[in-house]
């Protein structure tokens, strides 16, 4: 393959266009890092509607008064229970823990009380009326590191398609803009997108950029895009790689924009769908039966003062520029340098600029997936935790509103609250140790007129189980009946009887579920307190099963502990092991039950039983009907296979192609040499062939190559097999 060379820059020219750009001219936008320790009211800007912004103090008075009324009888309960006789210092930190724990289910059962009057009697999503026309210029944003091109390309297809359909298109460019680190992704990317450029024509607004180096990962990666092309457009609709929105979600949440100049983020309720494992069949109905409720909830009490999740959301792109550049924290990983969950962080800041941030959870049309097994969830929240935990350092953030600091709280608490609940049952492990192998002192050197008898008040323990219990669970129950009474969810569900039954069934799994992430949780939480930082590692995302002997030896110690508190449990006293009997059981049954999570069989078993049905499996979605449409006839041109350096070397066509997408590599500096970049041209300049190519070069290697005009050029030039040897 004969491939012209540039000998000024020493890459290979980039041959002429036939085709369209894979990226719009770019549309410059300053997006300045932002400081956190300074901060005056002059940095705010003016409102623009100030009348119509109104904060809801009365519902924040109800949530208030409620977890401040609630955690006052938790203490005076608990109190109760453990002052009989005196109250030791063991069982202090055992009231103190529980306070703690107790006052977190307090305002999440508070929230889900005001969620439950916000949304009694009235559909929890509704489908918007579409206006008449748009004035603003709206970019899909989505980031992929690593995905599965066909099904990722098909449902921006789909989204693309139904937003033309409703006759809006002018108004939305497609962006995907890719970190993928694996070569052969990376590839089959490409190959993704000018099949999906070829089926939608010429003129179809979907882009493509590949970075060649995921400088600070997904942040960095709409950064990148906002501060080389944001100039051009009004709002950013940001995705995540296993996003789906509807055309009418889309042309909502743009159009809600529009009528509110002061907003900044319109965050909607993802609804997770197309889950097919226990595991995602449990979380999947949670999402659709409970997570309305509990939207709505903290929709209502939030007010304008809301958070961000990341994806399925809008954002004013000037508000991102000005307000949401990241800087990089002080000090090394875990707490320091890059912030890992920055969609909090963006948020604050950006509400800190004096920009509206609020949700719709009634917007329906949002969609996400879920992971499929326990194993995968306590992967992605090894990184949540991390990033989570790293929010401590930006509590004093100069500025705040004081409900962003709240969402920080939250967000770290999530995740403590793990170690505090394994601290709690220590501590009332040891105390029942204490009373049954200590002997103990009735009558101290201290003056008392009575001994002090070590013992608690049984019945009133059990009384505040009940109603810890019954606290916990409430928000469920307020969503199940919400869900219930609304026909059409209730009839495409499964009727009352299965949708009931489910739900008891998805508390009961939960439960079991629960005490294997407390473990994990906590697990993270240490290895962070003590200075280990994670990765980014891609995410599962279709249904599958994980190795037998991989679960064995992710929970085996969990299984041990299981033991070890039962036996401990049975020796010490039988209402120990009765108190403790959820944890125990959930530990127990660690390694059946991860392997159970994952299982295909068992969750497509209930789907057959009508137990944890979705309405949005009865009435399946026409926009997920699409998506996957989309990615079966993408995989089937084969778009998801092949070596990345035979698929380039094979085909002359697609070469031109990956070369026009590539980036112009910046001038060498004389002296500065690429250690990588010279051992893949030493490679290949003793490579005879294709196949010696691709056994030498390493992942990283193949990666350069191809991200190298010059290094393509000598790619090309090998022969596939070798050249017949003269007699």
């Amino acid at each position: 393959m004969a491939v012209p060379m540039d000998p000024v820059n020493d890459q290979t020219a980039a041959p002429p266009v036939s085709t369209p750009a894979a990226m719009p001219p770019e549309r410059p936008i300053a997006m300045p890092p932002q400081p956190l320790k300074t901060w005056s009211r002059g940095d705010e800007r003016s409102r623009i509607r100030p009348e119509a912004w109104k904060t809801p103090w009365g519902s924040r008075a109800v949530v208030f008064t409620v977890s401040v009324l609630a955690t006052g009888f938790g203490a005076r309960e608990m109190y109760g229970v453990v002052e009989v006789g005196g109250v030791t210092v063991l069982e202090w930190a055992l009231l103190a823990l529980f306070l703690v724990n107790f006052a977190w289910i307090a305002l999440a059962f508070a929230s889900g009380i005001i969620g439950f009057f916000a949304l009694i009697g009235r559909p929890a999503l509704s489908r918007p009326e579409l206006p008449e026309k748009l004035t603003t210029q709206t970019a899909l944003v989505m980031p992929i590191y690593n995905e599965q091109p066909s099904r990722v390309f098909g449902a921006v297809q789909a989204a693309y398609d139904d937003v033309k359909r409703l006759g809006f298109a002018d108004h939305f460019d497609c962006f995907l803009l890719s970190d993928t680190t694996d070569p052969d992704v990376w590839i089959a990317e490409e190959r993704a997108f000018l099949e999906l450029r070829e089926t939608l024509g010429p003129d179809a607004r979907v882009y493509y950029r590949h970075r060649a180096k995921n400088h600070r990962r997904k942040a960095g990666n709409i950064e990148d895009f906002v501060s080389r092309w944001g100039g051009a457009y009004d709002h950013l609709l940001i995705f995540d790689a296993d996003s789906l929105m509807t055309g009418h979600a889309v042309i909502a949440l743009a159009a809600a924009m529009e009528a509110d100049p002061d907003a900044g983020i319109i965050q909607t309720l993802p609804l997770v769908i197309n889950r097919n494992t226990l595991f995602a069949r449990v979380q999947q109905f949670a999402s659709r039966v409970y997570g309305p409720v509990i939207a709505a909830g903290i929709a209502v009490w939030y007010g304008r003062d809301g958070n961000y999740w990341g994806h399925n959301a809008i954002i004013r792109t000037v508000a991102f520029a000005e307000g949401a550049g990241l800087p990089d924290l002080p000090g090394k990983p875990p707490f320091g340098g890059l912030i890992l969950s920055h969609d909090f962080v963006e948020a604050a800041l950006i509400r800190r600029k004096g920009w509206a941030v609020y949700m719709l959870p009634q917007i329906e049309g949002s969609y996400e997936e879920s992971p499929p097994s326990l194993i995968d969830v306590s992967q992605r929240d090894r990184r949540w935790c991390q990033g989570n935990l790293q929010h401590s350092a930006l509590l004093g953030t100069a500025g705040l509103h004081p409900l962003s600091r709240h969402h920080f709280l939250n967000g770290i608490f999530s995740y403590l609250a793990s170690p505090f609940w394994m601290f709690m049952l220590l501590c009332g492990i040891a105390l029942a140790l204490q009373s049954k192998f200590i002997r103990p002192e009735y009558f101290t050197d201290e003056f008392s007129l009575f001994p002090a008898w070590p013992r608690f008040d049984a019945e009133r323990a059990l009384a505040l189980f009940g109603i810890t219990m019954a606290i916990l669970i409430a928000p469920k129950i307020f969503g199940l009946i919400v869900h219930l009474l609304h026909g059409p969810s209730r009839r495409a569900g499964g009727g009352t009887i299965r949708i009931v039954i489910s739900a008891i069934l998805e508390i009961i799994l939960s439960s079991l579920f629960a005490p294997i992430m407390m473990l994990v949780q906590s697990g993270s939480v240490f290895q962070i307190l003590a200075g280990g930082a994670t990765g980014w590692n891609p995410q599962r995302r279709d249904d599958g099963s994980i190795p037998f002997a991989d679960i064995v030896r992710r929970h085996r110690w969990h299984t041990v502990l299981g033991v070890v508190a039962l036996g401990a449990g049975a020796a010490i006293a039988p209402s120990l092991v009765a108190w403790m009997s959820p944890t125990i059981a959930g530990l127990l049954l660690a390694i059946p039950l991860s392997w159970l999570s994952g299982h295909l069989g068992s969750g497509l078993a209930l789907k057959r039983l009508g137990l944890m049905l979705i309405p949005e499996e009865t009435n399946i979605p026409e926009i997920a009907t699409a998506a996957r449409e989309n990615g079966r006839r993408l995989a089937a041109a084969g778009v998801d296979e092949g070596d990345a350096l035979a698929t380039v070397h094979a085909d002359e066509k697609f070469f031109a192609a990956h070369e026009r997408m590539l980036a112009i590599a910046p001038a060498r500096k004389k002296g500065v040499i690429e250690a990588d970049r010279v051992m893949a041209a030493a490679k290949l300049s003793e490579a005879e062939t294709l196949d010696d190519a691709k056994a030498w070069l390493t992942t990283k290697e193949k990666t350069i190559v191809l991200q190298d005009r010059a290094l393509l050029g000598l790619l090309a030039r090998l022969p596939i097999t070798p050249a017949p040897t003269a007699l």
